[in-house]
């Protein structure tokens, strides 16, 4: 209570908070702005042939897809490009001289993430139309008589234009507002996906199909689908906060120390259940554009392997999963630079001594907590799967009653990083009361 009222006190905080919540209704507000010159009737039948591909994306955008406006992709491009300069910086030594560069490297990197998401976005956008044009319907609206190869450029130009703007607003709440401004877009389009889960069990549940409430089953499985939904949420916020606090003692300093390297339990965080997701989905994509269906030949294959909610695609998930898991968790925690970094403060790890053997003890208890992390990611992608199958739902109602998944863990994730954020800064506030005597 009393950090909340520190906070609530805070004149700063409120005024960036509000800021937050206008940009965010702006968004959500242009998130309604159509391609121009696009026949949005033609985007349904795409959304059946591409699978869980276009689900992912459409969770990401707030159902911006769905509608087709000119935020269609949303904030996707530029978390794709982030995420490919940052792997960039392993292989490619300009881009890790720039890493090591203060301020100024990272405006270049900021700079070069931003030109790699406007050129994915274009990519993607044209994909998506055509895609949508190998449907059965036409992309174009009802009267178009234009040149088409033009009016195909202007609406690719359109998706485009919408993607920077997301990158925009982002930039915006980053500086005006409170949070992370990229994670904060992706957050408020994936909570508008809340509610419409609650209405589809409302209406399957307790009003069963029709219009007025039955006394049934139905409310018994309602009221456990809602507790099993908040006990899953309680279970990520306590899987996302575990630390493992591994103890350093400093050479010049005598007595007990406080100090210590603290390691998440999932330091690898949402990236590996994406990546894995999204490797799956590409193949099903493609082919959903170019078979006209999944019953035989290399359609069918293709499907069984991929697709992971055949047994083949979903040990394959659950490879990946595991694999970008480690991959992630040693790219972002390296026991060698800890090692160094703990030699140059004159510090030590009780017990252990420096250099190869603390890189070594280091590297270990990486692996162990990964392996519980790992775990932990694997169980959290698969519950909608297997809600799914326990429940019976399909279809429709699949995609909108989600327990876990990617999307919860994102709003867990986001909401913690934020919230400390905002203490951190309540509490950087106090600070410079009692020393600049405000």
């Amino acid at each position: 209570m009393n950090r909340i009222k520190r906070i609530l006190s805070n004149k700063t905080i409120l005024l960036r908070f509000a800021i937050t919540l206008v940009i965010l209704l702006v968004f959500r507000i242009v998130s309604y702005i159509p391609v121009p010159l696009f026949n949005v009737s033609s985007i349904t039948a795409m959304f059946e042939a591409s699978g869980s591909f276009f689900a992912i994306l459409n969770n990401y955008s707030g159902q911006a897809l769905q509608r087709f406006s000119i935020l269609s992709l949303g904030i996707s491009p530029y978390i794709t490009a982030s995420i490919v300069v940052q792997l960039l910086q392993m292989v490619v030594p300009s881009i890790k001289e720039w890493s090591q560069q203060g301020e100024t490297g990272t405006q270049k990197i900021n700079r070069t993430t931003r030109y790699l998401a406007i050129a994915l976005a274009a990519l993607q956008g044209a994909a998506l139309l055509l895609g949508a044009s190998t449907g059965p319907g036409n992309i174009f609206v009802l009267g178009y008589e234009g040149n088409r190869t033009m009016g195909f450029i202007y609406m690719t130009l359109a998706i485009t234009a919408g993607t920077a703007i997301a990158i925009w607003i982002g930039d915006l709440i980053t500086a005006k507002g409170i949070g992370n401004g990229t994670s904060m877009l992706i957050v408020a389009g994936i909570v508008t996906s809340i509610p419409t889960m609650f209405v589809a069990m409302w209406n399957k549940y307790i009003l069963l199909g029709g219009s007025k409430p039955v006394a049934s089953i139905g409310i018994l499985w309602f009221i456990i689908i809602t507790l099993l939904y908040f006990a899953i949420l309680f279970g990520v916020v306590y899987m996302q906060t575990a630390t493992r606090k591994i103890p350093i003692q400093y050479a010049n300093r005598q007595g007990k120390s406080d100090a210590n390297i603290p390691m998440k339990l999932n330091s690898a965080g949402v990236i590996p259940v994406i990546f894995a997701s999204t490797i799956l989905s590409i193949p099903l994509t493609i082919t959903g554009f170019i078979s006209s269906g999944t019953t035989s030949g290399a359609g069918f294959w293709i499907d069984q392997i991929f697709n992971y909610q055949q047994p083949i695609g979903f040990i394959i998930y659950v490879l990946l999963i595991v694999l970008f898991s480690f991959f992630y968790s040693f790219l972002m925690i390296d026991p060698n630079k800890i090692s160094e970094n703990l030699s140059k403060s004159n510090a030590y790890i009780p017990g252990v001594r420096p250099g190869e053997d603390t890189k070594n003890y280091i590297a270990k208890l990486l692996f162990k907590i990964t392996v519980i992390g790992t775990a932990y990611l694997v169980i959290l992608a698969i519950l909608p799967i297997l809600t799914s199958l326990i429940f019976g739902l399909k279809g429709q109602e699949a995609s909108a009653i989600s327990l876990g998944g990617t999307s919860l863990l994102i709003i867990v994730g986001v909401a913690i990083e934020t919230s400390q954020q905002i203490e951190a800064d309540s509490e950087q506030e106090s600070y410079e009361g009692i020393f600049g005597g405000k």
